[in-house]
């Protein structure tokens, strides 16, 4: 009788898994604020005949005329249908799940709003632009998290450029040329009239990976951390030349110098 080797792993084992896993806290509580924002949204529709997209969702005549800024953040949480709430969960999930294991969740959710709020800046700075493209941008109503979502989107190729994404759940391209085509397409899309036929608004898209990417890059500058440094430098120069203190090595003018 031949005996089975206890440190064979066995078929039952192993285990096979979809996507990055176990879901994060600030990705759980964002799907979950956007799925509460559909079905309230859905209700209001169906029971009172109010359309909480015209009344919360991005527009950029509402914000300047009515100072409804609060609209730069509340269009986040609404969207068009089932399946605009779907496909931006999805990749909500597949790549925010990745960010805040690597950033930490105080830290992904920042950067989260900070793309989905400069997403809304950008689409209020193109609007009044006097040219046809953006002419529609003004009287729009955008709603939907995929603005915040793209500048997620854009971190993800940034720290996992090599990657591979399934471009259209088909073509499988590393994250960096991903990103790449996708902002390539919605800056083409932006300067095809504002929102695009299909009523997303790609100007938003566009928006957020610029935002992302000006924040990442200002991060990765470390600008606070400088400020800072120059400041406790000055303080310690100060304090050098009140107490006389001189650094290393002697100059002819030094000789009667005290070091103290």
């Amino acid at each position: 009788m031949r005996s089975r080797n206890p440190y064979r792993p066995s078929a039952s084992d192993f285990s096979y898994s979809f996507g990055p896993g176990p879901i994060t806290p600030v990705v759980k509580a964002l799907i979950i604020a956007n799925i509460v924002g559909f079905v309230v949204t859905w209700l209001a529709m169906s029971t009172f005949a109010v359309d909480l997209r015209l009344t919360l969702g991005l527009s950029p005549t509402q914000i300047v005329s009515g100072f409804q800024i609060w609209r730069g953040v509340t269009y986040l949480f609404l969207h068009e249908n089932v399946l605009h709430l779907l496909f931006n969960m999805l990749a909500l999930w597949m790549f925010g799940v990745e960010m805040e294991r690597r950033w930490g969740s105080r830290y992904f959710l920042k950067y989260y709003f900070i793309c989905g709020v400069g997403a809304a800046v950008t689409v209020l700075l193109l609007s009044p632009l006097p040219f046809e493209v953006f002419s529609g941008l003004s009287n729009s109503v955008t709603v939907g998290a995929s603005g915040a979502i793209y500048g997620v989107l854009l971190a993800f190729g940034l720290y996992f450029p090599t990657r591979p994404i399934l471009m259209f759940f088909v073509f499988p391209v590393p994250a960096k040329y991903a990103v790449m085509i996708m902002g390539g397409m919605a800056l083409y899309a932006s300067l095809g009239g504002g929102p695009g036929s299909d009523g997303v608004a790609h100007a938003a898209h566009l928006g957020g990976l610029v935002a992302g990417y000006l924040f990442l890059k200002g991060g990765r500058l470390h600008l606070m951390s400088e400020i800072q440094y120059r400041l406790a430098k000055w303080r310690v120069n100060r304090i050098k030349r009140r107490f006389d203190v001189y650094e290393g090595g002697r100059r002819i003018d030094d000789v009667d110098r005290r070091v103290h």
